[in-house]
């Protein structure tokens, strides 16, 4: 049997961190229980007023957040506060499938207007990669705006 999976990360500010990653994939954070979140409604403004009215206290708010493919095919993305910070290169790595089928400059230069994308949501920019065929395709490493590292592949 086969199983579904969540990538749970650690994160400083997790509510950021979904925002960016729901950014970055197309994806959405998910709304409250029982609630639905307008078109152009700020979700963290919903679940803001739903913690409130709960009775979660306000030093709570923002502890874990999440984000969704809004078709259901891809995992959902966890995110939740800790206290410390990152202090290693991560053992495992998000690639961001955003090239599929194209090849040589036509494939990289799909991959560095992605990484302009999202540099400007937060990203950084760490290494290109070049293509070598017949062994890799050519990738551009980035790390999220927490430090967490993935590839634009």
């Amino acid at each position: 049997m086969s199983r579904t999976i969540q990538v749970t990360f650690d994160a400083h500010d997790p509510e950021a961190l979904s925002r960016f990653w729901a950014d970055a994939m197309g994806y959405v954070v998910p709304p409250p229980p029982g609630r639905e979140v307008a078109p152009g409604q700020d979700p963290f403004e919903a679940w803001h007023a739903f913690l409130a009215e709960v009775g979660v206290p306000e030093s709570e708010w923002g502890s874990a957040s999440a984000a969704e493919d809004p078709d259901g095919d891809g995992p959902r993305l966890f995110f939740q506060r800790v206290p410390e910070g990152k202090t290693a290169k991560n053992r495992v790595h998000l690639d961001l499938r955003t090239a599929p089928g194209l090849e040589g400059e036509e494939r990289m230069a799909a991959l560095e207007a992605e990484a302009v994308r999202l540099v400007a949501l937060g990203a950084t920019r760490v290494e290109r990669h070049e293509p070598a065929p017949p062994m890799t395709a050519g990738h551009i490493w980035m790390a999220d705006p927490e430090g967490n590292e993935f590839c634009l592949d």
